[in-house]
């Protein structure tokens, strides 16, 4: 058997660093990695995809050049010039990932899928393909997959998800994105933009239920503007293959109906990869939905065994992953950073995107909270207005007894920047008064923040 200080299961955003910084110091560290180097957010998530919607942009500001007095040709996609792109930095990024750990004498990189064995005097065993290895610190970055719903006949439909849509050569004629949530509706607007049809179907009464009903609205109105069909409260039933292509029945309510498509893709939700890991095998609890549990500083309930990243269920996200590095590799040093304080944040790349932070005013009202809130519109901010970019709003929830900032929805140009100014506003614990008398720089978005702020009304029943 293998001895080493520290094993790390999964090379994803929290994985990565910490192996870097646990060779730093001097300790033999094994990583492990079934497939490809680098996790989600280099090989399926935040790399190809936004890099790809950055072409889909660029595609749909060519053809609308003429409203900001710019006139030019027919717009041609080349897709396979447009995913080469994809792959090349998706490429780069695992390459690079995967260079640094091979020249470091420090760390060793094992091609294999890890699962526990048992523990053996305080030091925990995990089979990776043939090799038997052990340490008394095992560090769990598995993340997570995509669910795939039971839907009759799906098995035999050749059926696409955030992994496999990359390896596609050819621009879908027409793309049929099974649930409406993040994922589906990035790249369901990157792919029209590109010039594919494109249908989205979503189970729930409307899109992007955990957000309030004026914003969820608004990115349902400006898709379809674009031509994206959506249809909610409607159900997938089944699938077949129709040629080269597949044919889904949908239902509404007692309506059936077919629609065909040249692909579809599986985009209903994510489930943790913690079922391979044997954890039975070493007493690692997990939740209902597989999620293993720990405490705020990623510690499981067995000592020495810590869960990183997505498959944790603390967040699911790169940067919540790369957090909970940072949160365990200030504990192994003696810190107490915990991640039971994180305010959770995040984006959805639309174009314009949607920004989040804490709270919003759904989550507000189901808490039973006394607030003030406050919308802004878009298209009364300059910037917004100079720049063409006019759809969206801001959003801002404060508390009315502590007059702190609970939270903030930014939809809009630069959105995803913008409502970090809230997040790191909010981290001080300060009174939204501090923000509302601060000097901004005109003309930008977030010069309306103080604004916003001073023009705070209280929730309506």
């Amino acid at each position: 058997m293998e001895q080493f200080d520290a094993v790390i299961i999964g090379t994803g955003q929290a994985g990565v660093p910490l192996a870097a910084r646990l060779a730093e110091q001097g300790k033999q560290v094994a990583i492990l990695e079934r497939h490809r180097v680098g996790g989600s957010c280099v090989n399926y998530g935040c790399t190809p995809s936004k890099t790809l919607i950055a072409s889909a942009r660029i595609a749909h500001h060519v053809r609308c050049a003429a409203e900001w007095g710019i006139h030019s040709g027919e717009v041609r996609i080349d897709y396979p010039a447009v995913i080469k792109r994809v792959r090349e930095l998706v490429s780069a990024s695992n390459s690079k990932i995967t260079t640094r750990f091979e020249d470091n004498p420090n760390i060793t990189l094992i091609r294999a899928e890890g699962r526990f064995s048992g523990s053996v005097d305080g030091l925990h065993v995990v089979i990776a393909g043939d090799r038997e290895i052990c340490a008394p610190q095992v560090f769990i970055n598995t993340g997570t997959r995509g669910q795939v719903p039971p839907i009759d006949g799906l098995d035999d439909v050749p059926y696409l998800n955030n992994e496999t849509i990359f390896d596609l050569d050819v621009l879908p004629e027409h793309l049929i994105l099974i649930g409406g949530g993040y994922i589906s509706l990035e790249l369901g607007q990157a792919y029209r933009r590109l010039g594919s049809r494109v249908t989205v179907i979503e189970a729930a009464a409307a899109m992007l239920e955990r957000e309030d009903h004026d914003i969820a609205a608004a990115v349902t109105e400006f898709l379809k503007a674009e031509g994206i069909d959506i249809l909610t409260d409607t159900k997938v039933t089944s699938a077949r293959r129709d040629g080269a292509g597949v044919i889904v029945t949908v239902a509404h309510g007692d309506q059936l109906r077919e629609i065909g498509g040249s692909h579809v893709l599986v985009a209903a939700g994510r489930t943790p990869n913690s079922d391979a890991l044997a954890l039975e095998t070493v007493g690692v609890k997990t939740d209902e939905k597989g999620y293993i549990l720990t405490d705020g500083q990623m510690r499981t309930n067995i000592n020495g065994i810590y869960a990183i990243g997505d498959v944790n269920g603390r967040g699911a996200f790169t940067h919540t992953s790369y957090q909970d590095y940072e949160i365990v590799w200030d504990h192994l040093n003696g810190g107490t950073r915990s991640a039971d304080g994180r305010i959770m944040t995040y984006a959805m790349y639309l174009d314009p995107p949607l920004g989040r932070v804490g709270m919003n005013e759904k989550e507000a009202r189901k808490a039973g909270k006394s607030v003030l809130v406050n919308t802004w519109a878009m298209a009364d901010i300059s910037r917004a207005k100079e720049q063409g970019e006019t759809r969206g709003m801001i959003k801002v929830v404060v508390d009315a007894g502590t007059d702190q900032i609970l939270g903030a929805t930014v939809l809009g140009f630069q959105g995803d920047d913008v409502v970090q100014v809230f997040s790191y506003f909010m981290h001080t614990g300060a009174p939204y008064q501090v923000m509302r008398d601060a000097l901004p720089i005109h003309p930008t978005i977030s010069e309306m923040i103080p604004t916003v702020l001073g023009k705070l009304k209280p929730m309506e029943d």
